[in-house]
This record gives C-alpha cells, sequence and structure tokens, in this order.
C-alpha cells in the first residue's frame, strides 16, 4: 500500500493526510488490519465506513474533516488510546459510544459544535488530556468523575459556571477557560490558573457573596461632553464641566447604585490618549459612546469620525462589549435637528453592523471552493468564531446634561440593560466574602494614611498590613485576591513584568496621573512651562529645553531628562512628594530602569532609546534563545523615549532602506477586516526591542541583524497588510536565507501574539509571486504551527519542498525564497490562490 509509512516504533502507521479523500480507501482494510496508528487529518470525510474494521488501532487522526455526526463506528475501536476529532462540524455525540472506548486516554474534540457531552465520557477513566475549546458547551457536569484528567481546555464555549469538584482532582496539572462568560468563578480568577481557581474554591466555602460590578467606559471624540455626562451620572444630578477642566489621558470614579456596583472610567478624545486606550479597555465592558449633536453633520465624514471609529475599533478589540449611544448638547440643536441627527446615526450603525456580519459570512462561504477545503479549516474557524461575536448597539438616547430630568431618565435606562441578563449575562459575580473585605482594607489604609498618599507600595509593606487584618488568609490568598482586584481595575499590580512585581500600585488614578505627564495633548506647551530652577535641578541647560522640544516635534523623541522633571511636577502639585528615591522609582537614573518607562515599553507605547550609532561590521551577531554578547558593552543610559505613533514621515527610513526589489524575502500579513488603529506601532515597538540599529517612521520601519536590512511596512490598499521585508542583495547564500527566515519569523511571532489582543481580527499570510507585475501568491497555510513547531524544539527548516514552485501563470522561484523549510509539506504547500 503507498501510503503505508511503515513501522513506527515497532507500529503499523499509515499516513493518509491531506489526499481529499471523501471516503475511506480499501486498500486501508485490505492491507491495514494490523494497523496501529491511520493519520486521516486534512481530508474531506463527512464518514469513516470501515474504520471499526481495524481492531489494533490505538491511535486516530479524523482532524480538520468535514465530519458532522459523530462516527458510531468508532466504538468498534476497543483499543484506542488516542483520538482526534478536532476542527469538524459536531453537534452531538450519541451515548454509549465511550462505554466501549475504556482505554483512550487522549482526547481531542476542540472547534466543533458540541452543546452537551454524553454522561457516558466518565467511563473513559484512563483519560489524562481532553481538549474541549471553541464548541458551544454550558456546562461540564459530565466530566468531574475524570479523576485521571492532567489536562483540560475548555476555552471558548458557554459556560457559566464550574463544577468545583473538578478541582478536587489533585491530578490536574493545565487547565484553560478562556473566553467563557463565566461568573462562578468570575474571569479574572480564572486568568489566574489552575491553583487560584482551586484557592476560589476553598475560599468561597467560608462564605459567598453575590456583587453585580460594571466596568463602564465614556468614549468619544474629543469635546464631546463626555466628562460632563460621566459626572453627572456619579452625581446623580447635572454637573456642569468647563472646557479647561476636560479629561487629560483617563479620569476613574466609582458610584454604587441600587445594588449595582458601577466603575467609571472616563477615556479623554484626543488621538494622543488613543495610544493608551487599549491598556485599560477590557472585554464584557459597558460602553457609552457620547455623541456631539451641535457639531455632528449629516453625512459620512461626521459618521465616520464619530461614531464608525469607534465602533470599529470595538469590533475589534472588545467585539462581545454593549455600546450605550448617548447624544450631547442637544439644547444646542431644535428637535428637528436632534431627530435627523438621531435617525442618521441609527440607520448607519444598523448598516454597518449588518455589513461587518455579511463580510464575514461571504468569506466565510467562499473558502470551500478552494480545492482542499481542510486547508482553510483554521481560516473557516476564525472566521466562525467572530460571526458568533455580536458587538451590542443598543438604542440611540438623546440628552440635555443640563436637565434632571434628562440625567434621570438616563440612569433608569442604564439600570434597566444592566440588569437584563440577556445583554450582561456574566454581570453577577459569587466572590468569597473575603474578596470584599481585602478591598475595603485596602481603601482604609490610604485613608488612614498607613501607606503612601499616593499608594504606590511595596508588596513587602502591603502583605503583612492586610495579614494583620485577615489572619486566616495566607500569602497566596491575598495575591489571588490582589491580583483579581487588578483584573477588575481597582488596583494595578504588573507581576508579569519583572521589575514591577514587587510593587502595587493601589490607586490606579497615579498610574494615569504618571501616564498623563507624557501622553498628553499638550506635551509641548507643558514642556515649554519648565522653568530655569527646574532645569537647574537636573544641571540642563534652557538651550537643552529647546532641543527636547525640537526633538519631540520633529522626531517624537522625549528627553529622559525632560521626562523626570514633568514627573517630579506632577508628583509635586497633586501628592505634596518630593521624594528623589520616588522619582528615581518611577523614572528611573542612568543604572536603573524606572517603573514608568517599563509601563509604557510593555504596553508598546514607547521605546526606550539611545542615539543610533554606526553600524559596526565586526559585532556579533544577535539570534534568538542564544546567549549574546556585546562587542562593546555599556551601562543602560537610554537618552529619551521614542513614540512612534506621533511621528508624521518616513523619510529616514526611505534613505536607509533605498529601495524594493522584486527578489527581496517578502511576506504579507493580511489583518482582517482592518488593521486597528496604533497596532503597527505597537508591533514596531516589539520587535525593536529586540534588533538594532533601527529606524522608525509614520508607517515603516527599518531595522538590522548584523549586515541584513528588513523592513515593516504597514499597506492600506484594498485589503491591509503587513509587509515583511528583507534585502535580496544582502543574500548571498541558502545559509543567509534561512537566517533571514528566523528574523522573520521571530518578528511574525509578535505579530501574532499582538493580534491575539484583537478578539475581532484573524490573520492570512502570502508570500506574493516574484515576477513583476503579477498579482499571484503562495499562499502560507497552518503558519501558526510553523510558529509552535520551533516553540516545542524542533527545528523547522530540515527538509525542504520541492525546489522550484511555480505561480498560476508559469512563473517559477526557488522554493527557499517564497517560504522557510518545513519538515511538513502541508505546512506552507505551496498553495495558489
Amino acid at each position: 500500500m503507498s501510503t503505508l509509512n511503515g513501522n513506527q516504533n515497532g507500529k503499523t502507521y499509515y499516513d493518509l493526510s491531506g489526499k481529499k479523500l471523501k471516503t475511506l480507501p480499501t486498500d486501508l482494510f485490505k492491507s491495514g488490519g494490523d494497523a496501529v496508528k491511520v493519520d486521516l487529518q486534512s481530508n474531506r470525510l463527512k464518514q469513516i465506513t470501515g474504520i471499526s474494521q481495524l481492531t489494533n488501532l490505538k491511535e486516530l487522526n479524523l482532524s480538520k474533516n468535514e465530519i458532522t455526526d459523530f462516527p458510531l463506528e468508532i466504538k468498534g475501536l476497543r483499543q484506542l488510546e488516542t483520538l482526534y476529532m478536532n476542527q469538524n462540524r459536531i453537534k452531538t455525540i450519541p451515548e454509549n459510544v465511550f462505554t466501549a472506548l475504556v482505554k483512550l486516554k487522549f482526547l481531542k474534540l476542540s472547534t466543533n459544535r458540541l452543546e452537551n457531552l454524553p454522561i457516558d465520557v466518565k467511563s473513559c477513566q484512563d483519560l489524562t488530556y481532553l481538549n474541549l475549546s471553541n464548541n458551544c458547551l454550558k456546562n461540564l457536569d459530565p466530566i468531574v468523575d475524570l479523576t485521571h484528567l492532567k489536562e483540560l481546555y475548555v476555552e471558548r464555549n458557554q459556560l457559566s459556571e464550574l463544577p468545583d469538584k473538578l478541582f478536587q482532582n489533585n491530578g490536574l496539572t493545565q487547565f484553560k477557560a478562556n473566553g467563557n462568560p463565566l461568573r462562578k468563578p468570575p474571569v479574572e480568577v480564572c486568568a489566574g490558573g489552575l491553583s487560584d481557581i482551586k484557592s476560589y474554591f476553598i475560599m468561597l466555602e467560608e462564605n459567598a457573596s453575590h456583587v453585580y460590578t460594571v466596568k463602564t467606559m465614556f468614549l468619544g471624540n474629543s469635546l464631546a461632553g463626555k466628562s460632563t455626562l460621566c459626572r453627572s451620572l456619579e452625581k446623580g444630578c447635572p454637573v456642569p464641566v468647563e472646557e479647561n477642566d476636560r479629561t487629560v489621558g483617563i479620569d476613574i470614579s466609582e458610584v454604587n447604585r441600587d445594588g449595582i456596583r458601577f466603575c467609571f472610567w472616563d477615556f479623554a478624545g484626543h488621538e494622543e490618549y488613543y495610544i493608551t486606550h487599549h491598556v485599560f479597555i477590557t472585554p464584557q465592558a459597558f460602553v457609552i459612546l457620547a455623541i456631539n449633536l451641535s457639531s455632528y453633520n449629516v453625512d459620512d465624514q461626521s459618521f465616520k469620525e464619530n461614531v464608525e471609529f469607534w465602533i470599529k475599533n470595538l469590533q475589534l478589540k472588545v467585539p462581545d462589549s454593549v455600546v450605550l449611544l448617548v447624544g450631547t448638547h442637544v439644547d444646542q440643536c431644535t428637535a428637528a435637528q436632534v431627530l435627523e441627527k438621531k435617525t442618521h446615526i441609527e440607520e448607519r450603525v444598523k448598516e454597518m453592523l449588518e455589513k461587518h456580519k455579511v463580510n464575514l459570512e461571504q468569506r466565510r462561504k467562499n473558502l470551500p471552493d478552494e480545492d482542499n477545503p481542510s486547508l482553510n479549516n483554521d481560516q473557516i474557524n476564525q472566521i466562525e468564531r467572530l460571526i458568533e461575536y455580536k458587538l451590542k448597539v443598543l438604542e440611540f438616547i438623546p440628552i440635555d446634561c443640563t436637565k434632571q430630568e434628562d440625567i434621570n431618565r438616563l440612569l433608569a435606562r442604564i439600570k434597566n440593560y444592566v440588569l437584563n441578563k440577556d445583554t450582561f449575562p456574566n454581570i453577577e459575580k459569587t466572590l468569597p466574602r473575603s474578596f470584599y473585605d481585602v478591598e475595603k482594607d485596602i481603601y482604609e489604609l490610604v485613608k488612614n494614611e498607613d501607606i503612601p498618599k499616593h499608594g504606590y507600595v511595596s508588596q513587602n509593606v502591603l502583605l503583612p498590613e492586610l495579614k494583620s487584618r485577615h489572619d486566616t488568609l495566607d500569602d497566596d490568598q491575598l495575591k489571588l485576591i490582589l491580583q483579581y482586584l487588578h483584573r477588575i481595575g481597582v488596583i494595578m499590580w504588573y507581576k508579569e513584568i519583572t521589575e514591577l512585581a514587587g510593587s502595587v500600585f493601589v490607586k490606579p488614578s497615579f498610574l494615569i496621573s504618571l501616564f498623563k505627564t507624557i501622553v498628553r495633548h499638550d506635551l509641548v506647551q507643558e514642556l515649554n512651562k519648565i522653568s530655569p530652577a527646574q532645569l537647574k535641578s537636573e544641571n540642563a541647560l534652557v538651550r537643552e529645553k529647546k532641543i527636547w522640544i525640537s526633538d519631540y516635534k520633529d522626531r517624537a523623541s522625549l528627553s529622559n531628562v525632560a521626562i523626570r522633571i514633568l514627573v517630579r511636577t506632577e508628583l509635586q502639585k497633586n501628592y505634596g512628594e518630593n521624594d528623589e528615591e520616588l522619582i528615581q522609582e518611577v523614572v528611573g537614573s542612568k543604572n536603573k530602569k524606572g517603573s514608568l518607562l517599563e509601563l509604557l515599553k510593555h504596553f508598546d507605547v514607547c521605546l526606550p532609546t539611545k542615539h543610533n550609532s554606526p553600524l559596526n561590521p565586526k559585532a556579533n551577531e544577535f539570534w534568538p534563545k542564544q546567549v549574546w554578547e556585546a562587542s562593546n558593552p555599556i551601562v543602560y543610559e537610554p537618552d529619551a523615549c521614542l513614540f512612534p505613533h506621533y511621528l508624521s514621515d518616513n523619510e529616514q527610513v526611505k534613505q536607509k532602506w533605498e529601495s524594493d526589489h522584486t527578489e527581496d524575502l517578502n511576506v504579507h500579513v493580511y489583518l482582517l477586516p482592518e488593521i486597528p488603529h496604533g497596532f503597527f506601532h505597537r508591533l514596531v515597538i516589539r520587535t525593536c526591542s529586540l534588533y538594532s540599529p533601527y529606524w522608525i517612521g509614520k508607517d515603516q520601519c527599518m531595522l538590522c541583524r548584523g549586515n541584513k536590512r528588513f523592513l515593516l511596512r504597514e499597506c492600506h490598499d484594498e485589503d491591509q497588510f503587513i509587509e515583511i521585508r528583507c534585502k535580496e542583495s544582502e543574500l548571498e547564500s541558502s545559509e543567509d536565507i534561512q537566517n533571514a527566515w528566523i528574523v522573520i519569523r521571530e518578528i511574525m511571532k509578535r505579530l501574532n501574539t499582538l493580534t491575539e489582543q484583537w478578539q475581532g481580527l484573524y490573520q492570512i499570510v502570502h508570500s506574493p509571486c516574484k515576477a513583476q507585475d503579477c498579482n499571484d501568491f503562495f499562499k502560507w497555510n497552518y503558519w501558526q504551527e510553523w510558529l509552535e513547531l520551533e516553540d516545542s524544539g524542533t527545528n523547522p527548516f530540515n527538509v525542504g519542498l520541492d525546489e522550484i514552485l511555480t505561480c498560476r501563470y508559469g512563473h517559477q522561484r526557488r522554493t527557499e525564497l517564497l517560504f522557510p523549510r518545513t519538515p511538513d509539506a502541508d505546512l506552507n504547500g505551496g498553495h495558489m490562490k
């Protein structure tokens, strides 16, 4: 039989993957009766008639097929230990199948359409691995008795509760449940992993509380009336806000109304502040989008700027959110104007939401036309996931913030929406009483000045203070509560940042105030305000201040000395602090990284930088995951911080890159439906943190590794994509080419990780044909698996594809110029669109 791979570890193995099979070949049964392992993934199978004849089978892979009904014949495979059924269309599994599969140890059913699990799955008592992610499950009761489970994955289902009995299994070492509307435990607890979930259930046994919490974000353009609206809702009456008192950065407040806790986050509307919005905009939030009706024109441009921009970004970032449209400044419009503008906005919103859905469905519909639909399984599943997300845009409410009756009316509407479980299915959270008590004690510690007024405190100080009030809680339980409070925005504790893991911002407003010092629309004015006395404190000259302002305007670069002065001014003004130790902790010094700059870098807002020096051809080459030594070691002393988002041209990049060449290594990563605002520069910051030197522009970036130049470019043609290139003239050998692919892979890893932060995005990767004026391309299939392969230690460059690939128009190129080498031809496949 031609598909027999031979004996694998003494076991007969048949590889029939990617053969476009619609039925099982008869040869399999003639010569495969002794088969122990059969790989049928990436075919077009809907049924597997005859599979029960393979009575010795121990491993069966049916992933990435077109199966809708779970095959009953599988229960005849009584020796089966490993079963892959992921990425099919299975809706139900009949009872009495798993009773025959008592030897099963590994079961992967992810990315199907399962709504329930059969009760008899508990018969598989040897099961150690179970993956049920990307289904429609609402409970996990049938699997609580699987006492030998070590790994369980239930991400992106419809689970509202997890059974506590499941976590009494001490053998369970891996568990993930992201993407579920959980209230018990809340998603903020589950994000901490298995140990936090187990601690939660132990703590819950003592005393449980049911709380209603809504993070409410006020978004909209500058002067839309967000601050007036936010403060009026907070106070329950009209609160006028002067123009010079409008929000700089983000303002945070909290209000309790009728047993509902609202956490108000008022986001500034100037474009300069958008680069920090992603830090604080969280999933499943309630968004109040303020629209200034007095300046709104009934035309496409006004809708795009005031409404469409915000809704599109929410669709990409938090597609499971709820949006309430509120028209402000109605006192400056006639009744007829308000009605006309309200109608226009409602009709256009309905149209754009429908268009978004239709475009996704059309793209999904077109994919099966490929010669091998299994190659599109990942993309189909991504699109279907996006279709399932339904950004809820509620009615449009025009109000006059100067009238009490309008404030009352809006408050009543908000309460009705929030208590509607169809609109907010996970507003109610079940928490141990200690969570509430610890939060209350933190407020008291600040109020009583047991910790500094600014609330930036060492964990070594905070934990003993809390433990003295809660002697039944150990350090791990207290850290669990702190991490929960961080995730809901009550405090800020970035334990994933090594330099900040030991400190806590118990007042998020302090962190926001630090951000405000350098991320603001009037930064030039603030720099101009720096006095000679302040300059003297840093041994700086007036001439240097002029250079700071010039550098910021021309190169989006801000001196660290200027940052120190601005931060010191902010601390003195708002907190009466003149603590040099605190200032160094926040801003850093010549030999130490400051917490503020670490945070801004962590959130891809800025890039600590030194002035670029000429290339050193004798410098040691950098390789990821290998120790690198600088030819001229230096101490950490960044001159400034670069804010790529504020750059206005690409001139410097163009000079260094010179021009494109058709033979350059070239990869296009398409981001659909569109590239999010600020995405490209966040990618640039992550990449340039790894490679140097670099030159950054408005929508281009060139970086170097050794003597090779690489270009990143944001492209907005009919489709939007990130282009990654490497200069052909600098690739003299196959080794050079493969080393260049390693760099491209590192860039793509960062791009892929960044994309995960936008739930409403999906990616397609192509290598364009290199012939002049040819529009054809080579499609990358399973490219994310390529990234994972090398992460697991496998070398993906050790086996080549065909030496030459041909596009549909007959143009030929060496494969190594189009794809990195990989051990699996189907990974890239050379498949043509």
